[in-house]
């Protein structure tokens, strides 16, 4: 199998990532864009490598899953460590393991520690779990891939208890972009459910809760429905079974071709089975379809069970974005949920990475009462933040040149040179997380930046690798940009290195007293080297 351009490079970073210093590394990749296509072909080139493979997963389906995706892309088959099926003395270099049946200490005494010598993680957002460190300190020296596609910064901190790196990163605005996953049009629905009595455990909303708040609103909840997506192929999740069930009914005494399945339904094969063909058009469960089930076909996602957990709301929604013969877009509905907490995920969360973007963006499609992409949603609400920060750090850069230090803020720096990516920098991982080493210290200083204004290790390197590249392409420097925008000069930062020069020494040489002067017929508001 060919792979796409993405998931070649995916594939050449992992590797690299193993060949370096990173022996537990991450790969993050949204729903739908072949995760277990990209891990298949880096388990043929370990086991072309002499080593043995393990997959790891939580569910039968998803070792499903990967043993028929591997078979299908490279031809390898595995053996299965699951319940009363062993992979030992297999002579198949690949095993797909139940950590349900691994964790165990009698099971994991059969096994070698270097037994396996590459482990991936499927849905690596569960590794923290004491079940899967179990089965991954039993094999130390194996080389590790944890596979996610969550895209929350928040969720990529705690893996980095784990995890040493992302090795690579796809993210979900850009598969669109690129046309390898389908637009996503998201609607906020003018009904107002009050969660504020909703509790919390194990870090998300308690589904009991959920429950006894949601339940006095599903016949409206089905009447809107019938007004926004009767036409379409619909999931919708919620939190309990027999909510779940009773939605079912309430959905087709509205005229909905409705199915319900959940862990103990007999006939579930079969009922997804008529849901791919057609014969439904609504699939209610209650959270066992947020993973190792696709349907390309599905063109609506319906979150009845409210999360602030990102990584979850992704997987629902994410059941949606795949493309599909005819399917123009993902439609995802969306609710006012009524909530004192602030973490509650709303569509904004699948796309943006800065907090402020993310509200705005939700203000901003509540207040449309119409279908909205959220590609271009989340431009105009970049947009508009951009406009109210760039006010607010006017203000700041103002007070910034008027102090007289000899070094250069990185603030006053990273706007000069329109920097987005500094100015919003955020640690991901431990390492990243801590104060500046006295190596990065000295070294910025050297660059003439001020170190006391940086905050982590993380953004100290970050801004040592673009002050490196600035000085090979022969840009201008900090302390150029501090003298010539303190005497009104704009974006220097964008000048090279000899323009730079070149004005500061016509103002050394048009100045007296040791004072500098601009020179005669020159405005530093309007200037631009060259020009």
């Amino acid at each position: 199998m060919e792979l796409r351009p993405y998931q070649e490079e995916a594939r050449r970073a992992v590797e690299g990532d193993w060949e370096g210093a990173f022996l537990r590394t991450l790969l993050v990749l949204p729903t739908g864009c072949g995760k277990t296509v990209v891990f298949s072909k880096i388990i043929e080139d370990m086991v072309r490598e002499g080593r043995r493979c393990l997959i790891l997963a939580h569910r039968g389906e998803l070792l499903d899953q990967a043993s028929d995706k591997l078979l299908k892309v490279t031809g390898l088959r595995c053996a299965v460590e699951k319940a009363e099926e062993t992979c030992l003395g297999s002579w198949y270099r690949v095993a797909v393991g139940s950590v349900q049946s691994l964790q165990r200490p009698s099971r994991l005494a059969r096994f070698q520690p270097d037994h396996f010598g590459c482990i991936v993680v499927d849905e690596a957002h569960h590794v923290l779990s004491d079940g899967y460190q179990r089965v991954l300190e039993h094999f130390p020296d194996a080389r590790v891939l944890g596979v996610t596609a969550t895209p929350d910064r928040g969720d990529m901190r705690n893996l980095g208890q784990y995890f040493e790196h992302i090795a690579y990163e796809y993210t979900l605005p850009k598969a669109i972009k690129d046309g390898f996953l389908c637009p996503i049009k998201a609607v906020t629905i003018p009904l107002q459910l009050d969660l504020s009595g909703v509790g919390v455990q194990g870090g998300d909303f308690k589904s009991a809760d959920i429950d006894t708040a949601l339940d006095p609103y599903l016949h409206q909840i089905a009447a809107e429905m019938e007004s926004s997506c009767k036409d379409r192929r619909t999931v919708v999740f919620l939190p309990l079974v027999k909510t779940s069930q009773k939605f079912r009914d309430i959905l087709n005494a509205r005229g909905f071709r409705a199915a319900e399945v959940n862990g103990s339904s007999a006939d579930r094969g079969s009922v997804l089975k008529d849901f791919e063909e057609g014969k439904y058009n609504v699939l209610c469960n209650s959270m066992l379809l947020t993973e190792g089930w696709d349907c390309p076909a599905v063109d609506c996602v319906v979150v009845l069970r409210p999360t602030k957990v990102r990584s979850l709301y992704s997987q629902m929604v994410g059941r949606g974005t795949r493309l599909f013969p005819g399917k123009e877009d993902l439609l995802l509905l969306d609710f006012l949920w009524h909530t004192e907490r602030h973490e509650l995920c709303r569509p904004a969360c699948l796309i943006c990475e800065d907090e402020a973007v993310a509200r705005k963006m939700t203000e901003n499609i509540e207040a449309a009462g119409c279908p909205v992409d959220i590609a271009a949603a989340e431009r105009q609400a970049g947009e508009d933040v951009v406009a109210q920060r760039e006010e607010s750090l006017a203000k700041q850069l103002a007070e910034m040149r008027s102090r007289k230090r000899k070094l250069v803020d990185p603030l006053q720096f990273e706007m000069s040179i329109a920097a987005a990516d500094l100015a919003g920098y955020k640690p991901a991982f431990g390492y990243e997380m801590g104060p500046p080493s006295d190596k990065q210290r000295a070294a910025l200083e050297k660059f003439g930046i001020f170190p006391d204004e940086i905050e982590n290790a993380g953004k100290a390197s970050l801004l040592l690798d673009r002050l490196e590249k600035r000085h090979t392409e022969g840009l201008s420097t900090p302390r150029q940009i501090r003298v010539l925008e303190n005497f009104g000069f704009r974006s220097v930062g964008t000048w090279s290195f000899q323009d730079a020069k070149h004005m500061i020494d016509r103002m050394v040489a048009g100045g007296s007293g040791g004072r500098w002067r601009v020179p005669a017929g020159v405005d530093p508001a309007a200037y631009c080297p060259g020009r």
